[in-house]
């Protein structure tokens, strides 16, 4: 069983940055596919950002956000910058045992409780 905790969401301005973290309880980290998804309002989940042996963005966060690892921390993490209103969203941390990148939220097994962003203007 993975555990997977969030943190870094807040309430930001318009053109502000985020740092989120998200934190496995997992020695084989390394062997673990990560992924960003987030869920605004009377919306469906959607992936933002994935990382596995390479990495893959949404087009509307494509020269903002930048995912990376730290596997002797067990962290992933999503760098947030010029951020948007329609940035607004809970951010869910989500891991599975892929050899590849993954989108779709049923693919992946392990879910972080979520952090709540919200962009005002």
């Amino acid at each position: 069983q993975v555990q997977l905790v969030e943190s870094g969401g807040g309430l930001v301005q318009a053109g502000d940055s985020l740092r989120l973290s998200c934190q496995a309880s997992e020695r084989t980290f390394s062997s673990l596919a990560m992924g960003w998804f987030r869920q605004a309002p009377g919306k469906e989940r959607e992936f933002v950002a994935g990382i596995s042996r390479s990495v893959y963005y949404v087009d509307s966060v494509k020269g903002r956000f930048t995912i990376s690892r730290d596997n002797a921390k067990n962290t992933v993490y999503l760098q947030m910058n010029s951020l948007k209103p329609e940035d607004t969203a809970v951010y869910y941390c989500a891991a599975d045992y892929f050899r590849g990148i993954r989108t779709r939220k049923d693919e992946y097994a392990y879910w972080g409780q979520g952090t709540q962003v919200t962009v005002s203007s």
